[in-house]
């Protein structure tokens, strides 16, 4: 992903103080930030964080109990349909006929834009997303990945300049999730402004800036880069080997470690310095020999625990 710096831009996508409340319980909470021209804004956290809220209130599909956002320059509050007009929606529940043949429902959609020349924008865009060959199966009939990419297609229909992607790969298999990707970013590299909803942290780390919600709060945003330097600090360590789950609680009594995280079928293992880390593999070598120690880079699944785990605790002392 290439350096640019986003803040330099003019923001497509502008939300500030964006609070939505549902009786006494409040889904959004004073979420504030701007989105540039060209930007993947990832908008990360775990089932029932706001994400999916935040985005229907950008869509004009809510209205906010509180603060404004503007999409495209324009005030959702006061002209939702002029916003709508340059707003690509792929919703986190497929929102497509399934009884329907793909060419059907791209028709349909292309005449609720009322798009000229349907048929020559359809061709088009079916060889983009890559589902040539698709037109006459029933849509129910497809595969995950390939009925994403028809949702995905009818979104992009009347040449949006901002997408929405509400989890647009949950339950897609892992190649169709990379293809998928490779569209976002061709999309992006294009100059469409991109905010995407993923559980997948390792497609986060395509974003450009991710944002993490907590209960509602926006409590960090940065570049992937900046996340893990700014949320994790320290020095990482990988451990490999039998009984690990039995070494995790010996290691956080140990003075040299910060935290310990499972990761896959290893441990993560995080010390304040590196002078700590080294004493830490020393003790290792001497204690559990057959224990594999490695330096590891911090992932975007450690800063989302380390910020769950930071947000609780302040959460709990409040």
């Amino acid at each position: 992903m290439s350096p640019t710096r986003f803040e330099d831009r003019a923001s497509v996508i502008q939300v500030r103080a964006l609070t939505k409340r549902f009786g006494a319980f409040t889904a959004v909470d004073r979420v504030s930030f701007d989105v540039a021209k060209g930007e993947i804004f990832g908008y990360l956290g775990a089932n029932g964080a706001g994400k999916s809220t935040t985005i229907k209130m950008l869509c004009g599909l809510l209205r906010p109990t509180e603060g404004s956002c503007r999409v495209a320059g324009f005030d959702i509050a006061y002209d939702a349909r002029s916003a709508q007009a340059c707003i690509g929606y792929m919703s986190q529940k497929f929102s497509l006929y399934l009884d329907l043949p793909v060419l059907a429902n791209l028709e349909f959609f292309a005449g609720a834009y009322r798009i000229p020349s349907p048929a020559r924008r359809i061709a088009e865009l079916s060889e983009r997303v890559g589902i040539e060959g698709v037109g006459r199966v029933r849509t129910g009939d497809l595969p995950g990945g390939t009925r994403q990419k028809v949702a995905l297609a009818s979104a992009l229909l009347h040449d949006p300049t901002v997408i929405f992607l509400d989890e647009p790969t949950a339950g897609v298999d892992p190649a169709s999730r990379r293809g998928f990707w490779e569209l976002i970013r061709e999309l992006a590299a294009s100059g469409k402004t991109i905010l995407v909803t993923t559980h997948y942290l390792d497609e986060a780390e395509g974003c450009h800036r991710v944002g993490l919600m907590v209960d509602g709060k926006l409590v960090a945003l940065d570049a992937p880069a900046g996340l893990k330097e700014s949320c994790v600090p320290g020095v990482m360590r990988r451990l490999r080997g039998d009984d690990l789950a039995a070494l995790t609680s010996t290691l956080r009594s140990r003075p040299e470690v910060v935290e310990v995280q499972p990761f896959g079928r290893s441990l993560h293992v995080r010390s304040p310095s590196l002078e700590e880390a080294t004493r830490l593999e020393g003790w290792l070598r001497s204690h559990y020999p057959r224990i594999e120690v490695e330096a590891a880079e911090a992932t975007l699944e450690d800063v989302f625990l380390e910020v769950v785990r930071t947000h609780g605790r302040e959460e709990a002392t409040s």
